[in-house]
């Protein structure tokens, strides 16, 4: 089997085991830019849900990343990869709604809400008046109409998956959707990854950027675990017994 994981910096486990966001923090991996850091890799939920499922991991989260971001390089593993999708798993932490990436110059940009973000001269005053001009109810309400499309496009497909919030969450939509098993709890505040580990004896590596250290990754694989045996989203002969 392989497990498929995106996300933003808490699927990239960032400075859960070493105090770097991205290998491209460390001299010693420079060259593999914006991906997780090994080391804290080693210690990721994902890593750990792999091993409980003798899976491969392949893991594309990106600290920084945005729910587009996520969507497109899924999307794109999944065009280089379709002879491997019936045997494919895949987990998606969606991040917070505001984010977006830009296309400028042959290079993708990742953007939030923070007012800090690093953009070329050419983008700074449309980053200015995107910070200045943030709805979050239509945010939240476009990223819930494209993280359903997600789930649709996963279905149509075959692919098996499983969704959960690392921070927000759709907990004020009215219009709620049918997502089946397929997303934790999407409109419960208290079981995003931040909450429930808040919630649960998770602890920071660094409280600063709401990262949490590598007690708290083991914690969360072992909730989504059960979570996946409870639901059935595996077959019980896919969950190892070690």
């Amino acid at each position: 089997m392989i497990l498929y994981v995106n996300g933003c910096s808490h699927s990239a486990a960032a400075q859960a085991a070493v105090n770097h966001a991205w290998a491209v923090d460390d001299s010693q991996y420079w060259q593999r830019g914006t991906e997780p850091h090994p080391a804290n890799l080693a210690v990721s939920y994902g890593r750990r849900l792999a091993d409980s499922l003798a899976a491969k991991l392949v893991c594309e989260a990106s600290s920084g990343g945005s729910n587009d971001r996520i969507i497109r390089i899924t999307k794109e593993w999944i065009e280089n990869n379709t002879a491997q999708l019936d045997q494919t798993f895949m987990i998606l932490q969606w991040t917070t709604w505001e984010r977006e990436e830009w296309y400028h110059l042959d290079q993708w940009y990742q953007v939030n809400a923070s007012g800090i973000d690093t953009v070329p001269a050419q983008l700074q005053q449309r980053y200015k008046e995107y910070v200045i001009n943030i709805d979050w109810k239509v945010k939240t309400l476009q990223a819930h109409d494209n993280i359903w499309k997600m789930h649709l496009y996963l279905k149509n497909l075959g692919i098996r998956h499983l969704f959960f919030s690392g921070h927000s969450t759709f907990s004020d939509i009215q219009n709620q959707h049918d997502w089946g098993e397929n997303y934790m709890y999407p409109y419960i505040r208290e079981e995003s990854y931040y909450n429930w580990l808040t919630n649960n004896g998770g602890t920071y590596a660094n409280a600063a950027y709401y990262h949490f250290d590598a007690k708290s990754h083991r914690l969360w694989a072992e909730h989504v675990l059960q979570y996946i045996k409870t639901t059935q989203l595996l077959d019980p002969d896919e969950i190892s017994t070690n």
